[in-house]
């Protein structure tokens, strides 16, 4: 029987790279993947778009809103269900006879999906700054940073919940518990400052609450100072969310 345990030190580039390389070969043969991740936030948002056609005022306000959370609510389905297949298949068990450690693997799907999520966010704000009117008075080119970091918040938060689950099934269900709160309370339906306090002390330690205010911010101000800070905060989210993904992956499903 094999014994070797995958450490959570010093992971290898070379083998970082070759999972990465590994991950993005899987999601070009995979159409329907691919369609989810770079059309489906398109998609969302022109529909948005659509239904607020008479009301442009609206998907003005809530068009930022929903660039963060597309990404982020793809990003973290396709990658939490992605992951629980490795395990589930033996894949990842195979995997780790070799010389890699977990950090080589959520860092080699982390870099994968964050150069996927990259093209999203081009696809996601190029649709909707160019063709949907949305009014931005910040640089267009920071929305893409703050989209791309938000789909990597997405990957992490994925990577790192699919430990908890053993079918494809149970990953799905962390949609509810995990995202949809972050949905409600990130100011989308209600500013956060509106929120009762309860509620809005909790809005403050979630990571999309964030994401939303620097894409809000963008679009009302040209400063970008504060937008920087809430992209920092996202990034040490989706770091945290590694580092606990490495510390408790498991190579197979029991």
């Amino acid at each position: 029987m094999n014994t070797h345990r995958p450490s959570t030190h010093a992971p290898s580039v070379r083998v970082t790279g070759a999972i990465a390389t590994r991950v993005l070969t899987q999601l070009r043969r995979d159409h329907r993947t691919l369609a989810m991740l770079l059309v489906l936030p398109c998609l969302l948002q022109a529909l948005l778009w659509w239904v607020f056609s008479d009301q442009g005022a609206i998907f003005d306000r809530i068009g930022p809103a929903l660039l963060a959370i597309f990404p982020f609510f793809v990003m973290f389905l396709v990658t939490s269900v992605t992951t629980l297949r490795e395990r589930s298949s033996g894949t990842l068990e195979r995997l780790f006879t070799m010389p890699m450690q977990r950090l080589d693997f959520l860092l080699g799907y982390a870099i994968a999906f964050g150069l996927v999520a990259a093209v999203q966010a081009l696809l996601a704000v190029g649709v909707s700054v160019g063709l949907l009117d949305l009014d931005v008075r910040g640089p267009v080119w920071l929305l893409v940073v703050v989209a791309v970091a938000d789909a990597v918040l997405g990957t992490a938060l994925g990577l790192f919940v699919s430990a908890f689950a053993r079918t494809e099934f149970q990953a799905v269900q962390f949609l509810p518990a995990v995202v949809v709160p972050q949905i409600l309370l990130c100011g989308l339906l209600v500013p956060r400052d509106q929120l009762p306090r309860v509620l809005e002390i909790a809005s403050d330690v979630l990571p999309l609450s964030y994401a939303v205010d620097a894409m809000t911010e963008l679009t009302v101000s040209t400063a970008t100072g504060e937008v920087w800070r809430d992209v920092g905060i996202v990034v040490g989210f989706a770091v945290a969310c590694l580092a606990l993904g490495a510390a408790t992956l498991r190579r197979r499903t029991e």
